[in-house]
This record gives C-alpha cells, structure tokens and sequence, in this order.
C-alpha cells in the first residue's frame, strides 16, 4: 500500500493531494514550486524560483529517506520559453552540489500556458527510489 505525507519545511498543500507518496523502494514527489515554508513564493525571477523548487523536492525526497541521488526522472514546467536559460543556470548551480560526478538524471521540459498561480515561473516533479 502507498503512504502519502507532507513533510515539515514544505508549505501546506493548495488543494487535496500530498507532496509526496511512496510505494516500497519509489518515492512519487508532487510538482514542486519556489513555495517557502509559509507557501510564500521565494523570488519573482525562474532562477530563485528554480533552487527553491529543487529544494523542496530534497526536502520531500529526505522525508522518505532518499537523496537526490536517487532521482531517476524529472519533469519541468516552466511558464515561458523566455525562463529556459534562467532555468538551466539555476539547475546547474543546483546539480553542481547534488550531482557533482556529472551524473545527471532525465528530464522533460515542457512550456506551457501557466501555473496553479500566476506568480509561478517554473513547476518540477520528481520520481525516485530509496537507495
């Protein structure tokens, strides 16, 4: 059976859903924002956004006992083609420390319309196992 929890240091769901589910060895991580603890969002630019969301992804990913090492696959959202160069500096930064052998793990980038809000440049969700 899947458990689902939310884990300290993310902000409260906006909605009916959990951040993040596990089921055995997977761990399934919602679309992640640049939300602070207090759902808040953490800067009006992709890339404060972007660390912000890479961080919550951490975040729900330690609360199951996995790393980032052990994502598999992600898949990004961002609100605009005008983001995608501010959203691969700040992935880089980020992967920098996580992944630091260069071993990266795939992602989809997808350009869509929008975002739950509008103040929302830049959604990512993860999938992962427990190592």
């Amino acid at each position: 059976m899947p458990t689902y929890e939310n884990p300290k240091g993310l902000g409260d769901p906006l909605s009916a859903y959990a951040h993040v589910a596990r089921a055995g060895d997977l761990i399934f991580v919602a679309g992640q924002c640049g939300f602070l603890e207090d759902n808040s969002v953490a800067g009006p630019d992709v890339r404060s956004q972007t660390l912000r969301a890479y961080a919550n992804v951490r975040t729900a990913l330690e609360s199951q006992g996995a790393s980032m090492r052990g994502v598999v696959r992600f898949v990004t959202y961002l609100t605009s083609s005008d983001h995608v160069a501010g959203f691969y500096a700040a992935r880089e930064e980020f992967f920098a420390e996580h992944y630091p052998d260069g071993g990266y793990p795939p992602n989809t980038l997808l350009i869509v319309k929008g975002l739950v809000r509008a103040d929302l440049l830049v959604e990512l969700d993860a999938t992962a196992c427990r190592q």
